[in-house]
């Protein structure tokens, strides 16, 4: 009897790894194939749009070209290193296929099969057109290669097993493509685009829950940063509803608030990008913002008074 159930227990285990197995197992890559001619124009507003040199940017290097990464992105999970993404054939992606990229950018999986982890907001960039993210791999191409190796992720074990993604993936990312709301103007789905897109607006400014996942109630009503220091702002019309379009499109360009206030914080690296867009495509951010209905975030924590102050 006694080996009967040890025979069924060890069944159940190896059942149990093949299901694991196979739930995480990266899908089997597609090449892109068809003819495509890059607009490098293109390419360089989905570089601005995406807010690309945000994280991959060497920090403290003025020019935003060098893209030679290493910014430290804290969270809960570790600490994350932004790679260098520049077209550099040893450190950088210089080797990489279109397919290479299209596949990292919108599937989270490496040249070599790996997940990558989700602080690279590919969640958002899933939703993105193949032409534009085609365009913006032509355009990285024609930027200056930067040397130099990113130092690996600090990330304790069980966040560093990268086949644990897979099943994050299943649980929290949506790979559909963007589709326009016909019912919308030509701006506004334009907006709706950046917005949940190269943008990726909610995966700052939305709650997480204890795996890192948006909690889809909350999107876009703000709450802890994710780097965790400060409190990332409610951008739908709960936070939102005292300004205009035209309040936020001003914001977008120039981080100038309505009371006369300034962006601060991660902000600062986002205007800094956003800036460089068209204002039609500022305007179609600020339109969609504007009609995202009101929505509660987590109740922010009371500041403790500063040791002095009157009781």
């Amino acid at each position: 009897m006694p080996r009967r159930i040890f025979f069924v227990i060890i069944l159940a285990g190896a059942a149990a790894l093949g299901v694991y197995w196979w739930l995480t197992a990266p899908p089997i890559a597609r090449a892109v194939t068809a003819a495509y001619t890059p607009n490098l124009a293109n390419g360089l507003t989905t570089f601005n749009a995406g807010g690309c040199s945000s994280c991959h940017a060497v920090p403290g290097q003025p020019d935003r070209a060098k893209l030679g990464g290493g910014l430290a992105i804290p969270s809960p999970f570790g600490t994350f290193y932004a790679p260098n993404i520049s077209p550099d054939p040893v450190d950088g992606i210089g080797r990489w296929s279109e397919s290479d990229f299209v596949r990292a950018v919108t599937e989270g999986i490496s040249p070599t099969g790996f997940n990558y982890f989700p602080a690279f907001p590919y969640t958002s960039y899933a939703h993105a057109k193949t032409e534009d993210v085609r365009d913006l791999f032509a355009y990285l191409k024609t930027l200056a290669p930067v040397s130099g190796q990113v130092r690996d992720h600090d990330v304790p074990f069980p966040f560093n097993v990268r086949r644990n993604i897979g099943i994050w993936k299943l649980l929290f990312m949506d790979g559909k493509p963007f589709t326009p709301d016909a019912s919308r103007s030509a701006q506004w789905n334009r907006g709706a685009y950046l917005v949940n897109s190269f943008g990726h607006c909610a995966e700052c400014h939305s709650p997480r829950n204890f795996l890192g996942g948006i909690i889809s109630a909350q999107r876009f009503a703000g709450g802890p940063n994710p780097e965790g220091e400060g409190w990332v702002p409610n951008i739908t019309q709960k936070g939102l509803s005292d300004w205009s379009e035209k309040d936020i499109a001003y914001f977008l360009e120039t981080g100038q608030m309505p009371d006369g206030d300034t962006a601060g914080g991660l902000m600062v690296r986002v205007i800094r990008n956003i800036s460089q867009l068209s204002p039609d495509d500022r305007a179609g951010i600020a339109d969609y913002l504007k009609s995202l209905p009101p929505v509660d975030g987590p109740p922010r924590p009371r500041k403790a008074p500063k040791e002095g102050d009157k009781s």
